[in-house]
């Protein structure tokens, strides 16, 4: 198998901890059902979030997909003056043996904005 990686974006409209396990839950669980990612095929999920979300890691909203034996990893985001904000982006590094291009990237909410080519997808 091959490693690949699937990229993901979604924002929060208040920062609280419900709504980062709602956010997070329902942008990994749709990278993976459109992907055909089961748990087992995950190799990491690195997750960045921009400097203005202060309430719960977004590694720890993914604990509830049990994703325990998953390494993740947390990371603040560039604060660049203009940019997306309350957003939670995810790069998930899976096991496949799908081709780059026959893998879907995944924006929701207001993440949408940040790559309008990929809508399509």
């Amino acid at each position: 198998m091959l490693s690949r990686a699937i990229r993901g974006a979604s924002t929060l409209k208040t920062d609280t901890a419900t709504e980062m396990r709602e956010v997070v839950v329902e942008l990994l669980e749709e990278m993976m059902r459109s992907n055909e990612v089961e748990i087992d095929l995950i190799s990491s999920i690195f997750f960045t979030a921009t400097t203005d979300i202060h309430s719960i890691f977004p590694a720890a909203a993914a604990r509830e997909l049990e994703l325990s034996q998953v390494p993740l990893m947390c990371a603040q985001e560039l604060e660049i003056e203009g940019s997306l904000k309350m957003a939670i982006r995810v790069l998930m590094t899976i096991n496949t043996e799908r081709k780059p291009s026959e893998l879907k990237h995944i924006y929701l909410r207001g993440a949408t904005s940040l790559r309008p080519d990929l809508k399509s997808q």
